[in-house]
Parts: C-alpha cells; structure tokens; sequence
C-alpha cells in the first residue's frame, strides 16, 4: 500500500474529532495498511488516522517491535500517573514532559469486527492516550503548562510554513 504524509499542526485536520467507522469497507481496509505502513519506522510510536488526513476513528501503533492497529477504540480506563518526555509526529522536532495515567486500555474492533482490547503501562499506556487524544481532535501540546504550550505553538509556527 503506501506510506502516507503526516500532517502537521496547525492543520486543522489534527482539530477535528474523527468520525466513528460505520462499516469496514474497501476503503477502512486500505486505510488500515497505510497505517500499519506508515508507523512501520523506528521511533514510531503510533499513529492515527486524522495524522495521515482521513477523518475516522482508527489508529495504529509500533511499540516495542510490536505492529497493529484499532478500529473505532474507546479510552475504557486509565490509573497511576507518569510524567515523561513525549513527542508527537505532527509536532515535529518538539519533545516535552507531559502528565499522562501510567496505565491505560482501550476497547475497540479489528477488521473482522471482532473486539480487540490494548493495555499496557509506560510507553504502551501513554501512546494509548495520545493517540486516543488525536482522534478527538487533540495535540499533546494541549496538555502543557500554558507557557510551554505558547513556546511550542511559537516554534511550530517559525518552523513549519
């Protein structure tokens, strides 16, 4: 399939909640390749939909040599508390400390409409978030202290015309 550009702030796409996936059609199947293509990187953490331009509910992952995606996935729990360096690839070249639950799941489905269930703690539970975040329209940036937000939001504007 394809490896897709990534959008970057301040495209509005990254703003827009993403659309719940209705049926899994031709398209929802090539969709998911060029996810699981496009996050097939190193130092790809994950990636959604909204990121590649395509306003569905789908979002893809790589962690720890671990490749797969999610359909339509609901953040059912979060606990504990880790505060870490976070990136994103729509905000390139940018990392911050960011507060995030240490431990998260989501439910959601694969292509076979069979429920799929993602958990985990540290680097697993935080990209569970952030990517559930960008399906409901949110950037980490929206996380920061409000000066670290303005410095960043500076950057992405000198940096990326």
């Amino acid at each position: 399939m394809a490896i897709r550009e990534i959008r970057v702030v301040p495209d509005p796409v990254l703003r827009t909640p993403c659309d719940p996936i209705k049926e899994i059609t031709p398209a929802v199947r090539h969709l998911v390749q060029d996810l699981l293509d496009t996050v097939d990187d190193p130092g790809r953490a994950g990636l959604s939909a909204n990121q590649i331009g395509v306003n569905l509910r789908a979002f893809s992952y790589n962690i720890n040599g671990k490749i797969g995606y999610v359909l339509n996935p609901v953040l059912e729990e979060t606990s504990g508390e880790q505060y870490g360096d976070e990136g994103c690839l729509s905000v390139p070249g940018l990392w911050y400390k960011t507060r995030r639950a240490d431990y998260a799941r989501v439910r959601g489905i694969d292509l076979e409409g069979k429920t799929v269930v993602l958990e985990g703690r540290g680097i697993m539970g935080r990209m569970l978030q952030h990517e559930t975040d960008h399906l409901n329209g949110h950037v980490y940036l929206d996380r920061l202290e409000k000066e670290e937000r303005r410095e960043a939001m500076r950057y992405m504007r000198n940096h990326h015309k």
